[in-house]
């Protein structure tokens, strides 16, 4: 965790805001003003100044906090300050809301790094001493969920293929006394789940969907659905080499999903959760599922293959199929799904898809709280022409190049709107769920984009959130 109890070895942190940086630099000593001169110190947020003593010793560190606002400030510190223990000390300005919370969740997923390949040891890194009106509980669960996410997406498919997946969501489950069932190689097509098995088959490792249950049966009921391709070669569709290179981040959504459920039942909200992941690898075979072949569902409809690199949505049909039939009062899923939202929104802001407008504005303020962005995109009916199918029922790709995330949504629609009965309250996030590149707090590689926001909408719609 990179956090530890306070000691009064602690070297102090002191936190200044540009604003604030004229009047107390003014008051320091001579000796500091001069040191802060010379090392041509800013107020910039995450800027750092390490302050000697007489002895040459670390006397104390000073932290730019720029404006003011900005929360992960504190997020490069685990790896540049050098090794011991470090104390939050004092906050001169305005600074981000709950903002001892926030130091100390930056500083532990800052500190982040995934060496389980690596022959040499990791570098011991600096720990902060828990802030005193720090939320723990929020933190520690907040961190182990997206270093459990980070630790699964990063892990290359060899050791991450559903079996693998499997094994995980299984040690998860035990970890919160849950339910766990899987289902699994031909086992999909006697419980009528053809799709998920359809993409799956050709791989050494059997397709499966996994079924967490945990919280009262009489609790509402929050289920969740993650995509986990955990490597996705395109199927007899291939994929050229250079769009392969990441393609073990496919189960990202499942990834998410998994940190989510932890931070649900560590945080003990009063719901009755259920986590479904469609694991498969789409890989080459002779039985492999072909362009042109039509598929059954587990709704009951057909779905004519246009394209076989287009096989997320088609395991996320049968699954969300199974989810809706249980009514759920809440139904998100995550999927590492389209090129297209990265086009339309970058790496870094997730898709929101919902026609639920109560839900979209708990999501968008859920975000803002915890700087954990995502972006509303629409379920525009009017392309849902573009995924029609002259043989089947629908297409899962069509022939037009535009509005890709938007009919992959209204794809996975299809599967939240129950012959019989009303729609559940649903969301589609479509997530990058890899950083592209060095940030305070979010280190390249795998990440569990939107989790956070994503628990604090549950828990706004269903409990008061531990925290945030």
């Amino acid at each position: 965790m990179l956090l530890a109890e306070a000691d009064a070895s602690a070297i102090p942190i002191v936190a200044v805001a540009a604003e604030r940086f004229e009047a107390f630099s003014a008051a320091q000593p001579e000796r500091v003003r001069a040191w802060l001169a010379s090392t041509g110190f800013k107020p910039d947020a995450g800027s750092v100044a390490v302050v000697p003593d007489d002895t040459g010793k670390i006397a104390r560190v000073i932290l730019g906090l720029g404006r003011g606002d900005d929360p992960w400030v504190t997020g490069g510190l685990a790896k540049t300050l050098p090794r011991g223990l470090y104390a939050l000390a004092e906050v001169v300005g305005p600074a981000p809301a709950d903002f001892p919370s926030w130091a100390a969740l930056a500083w532990a997923l800052g500190g982040y790094g995934f060496s389980r390949y690596k022959s040499e040891p990791t570098p011991e890194r600096a720990k902060l001493a828990w802030p005193e009106a720090a939320n723990r509980a929020y933190v520690s669960f907040a961190v182990e969920a997206a270093c459990l996410s980070r630790d699964l997406v990063n892990t290359p498919a060899a050791d991450m293929l559903p079996d693998h997946l499997e094994q995980a969501a299984r040690d998860l489950a035990g970890e919160h006394s849950a339910s766990f069932t899987v289902t699994t190689g031909d086992e999909l097509l006697r419980a009528n789940y053809p799709m998920i098995h359809a993409v799956g088959r050709a791989s050494s490792s059997a397709p499966r969907l996994l079924d967490l249950k945990w919280g009262r049966a009489s609790a509402p009921k929050v289920t969740l659905v993650g995509k986990g391709v955990c490597f996705d070669t395109g199927g007899l569709d291939l994929k050229p080499a250079s769009a392969m290179a990441l393609m073990k981040k496919d189960m990202g959504g499942a990834a998410t999903v998994l940190g989510l459920a932890h931070m649900i039942m560590a945080a003990k909200l009063p719901v009755r959760l259920r986590v479904l992941i469609p694991a498969v690898e789409n890989s080459v075979a002779g039985n492999a599922f072909r362009p042109g072949d039509v598929l059954a569902t587990r709704k009951g409809t057909t779905v004519e293959i246009g394209n076989t690199d287009a096989e997320g949505r088609l395991v996320l049909g049968d699954a969300l199929t199974e989810a809706v039939g249980e009514s759920p009062a809440l139904l998100l899923d995550f999927a590492t799904l389209t090129g297209a939202a990265r086009t339309a929104l970058g790496p870094e802001l997730p898709a929101l898809f919902t026609d639920d407008e109560d839900l979209a504005t708990t999501f968008a303020d859920s975000a803002r709280a915890t700087f954990d962005p995502l972006w509303r995109l629409p379920l525009w009916k009017p392309y849902r022409k573009m995924i029609e199918s002259k043989v089947a029922d629908m297409n899962n790709a069509g022939d037009s190049p535009f509005a890709g995330a938007i009919t992959a949504a209204l794809f996975l629609k299809e599967f939240v709107t129950p012959k019989d009965g009303a729609a559940p309250s649903w969301a589609h996030i479509d997530t990058f769920a890899w950083n592209v590149a060095d940030r305070p707090g979010r280190p390249q590689g795998g990440e569990a984009l939107a989790q956070r926001a994503a628990f604090a909408a549950i828990a706004a719609k269903f409990a008061t959130p531990a925290g945030h």
